[in-house]
């Protein structure tokens, strides 16, 4: 896998929606990247949540993406599975939730179409449980796979030459990728059956 340099912009980016239970995994598992590790400036570390085409503009500023999202790849529910560079277009038409909702192999399209895709991408998928039960939490076979996958986002910007350092002092709360309860601990926390 070739290296980075420091220069190279870097997105690591979590999609997905947090009101649909699994459908929620990116966006938890890339606020849980943000929450244990700092990182160098050259890094951009985005809650893309549902967001669609206005992630084109992240994207062409970017040299090397990570995305963290709950795929459908037909495997057993919680399973990750990670695809590269362009591996990554055949593997993100995973079922949309609603006729609004841009996938993010939209996206990746629409930014190779002006020329802006980051030349190196890597997503890190998860194989959803359960993407109908509104306003529930993370299933756990999907809950299960956040610690590994941030290890594997890890390993990826080892790989690109660039160091995740595992933060020393809590994450601030100012600072926080999810505010106003949202972030896992607040919102999806609460919801788990005692």
């Amino acid at each position: 896998m070739p290296t980075s340099s420091q220069a190279d912009r870097i997105l690591v980016l979590g999609i997905g929606n947090i009101l649909w239970a699994d459908e929620g995994f990116g966006v938890r598992a890339v606020e849980e990247f943000h929450r244990r590790y700092a990182v160098p400036e050259n890094i951009t570390i985005l809650d893309g949540g549902t967001q669609g085409l206005y992630l084109v503009n992240y994207l062409e500023d970017a040299d090397r993406l990570i995305v963290f999202d709950a795929i459908d790849y037909g495997l057993e529910p919680g399973q990750l599975k990670v695809v590269r560079d362009e591996e990554v277009p055949r593997f993100t038409g995973a079922k949309k939730m609603s006729l609004h909702q841009t996938g993010f192999q939209e996206v990746i399209s629409a930014a190779d179409l002006l020329g802006r895709c980051p030349k190196h991408l890597a997503l890190i998928g998860c194989q959803p449980l359960d993407l109908q039960d509104w306003g529930g939490p993370l299933t756990a076979p999907v809950r299960d796979q956040i610690n590994p996958a941030v290890a594997l986002a890890v390993d990826i910007l080892a790989k690109w030459g660039v160091e995740a350092a595992p933060r020393t002092a809590s994450l601030p709360e100012s600072e926080r990728l999810l505010a106003n309860d949202i972030d896992h601990i607040h919102y999806e926390m609460r919801a788990r059956p005692a």
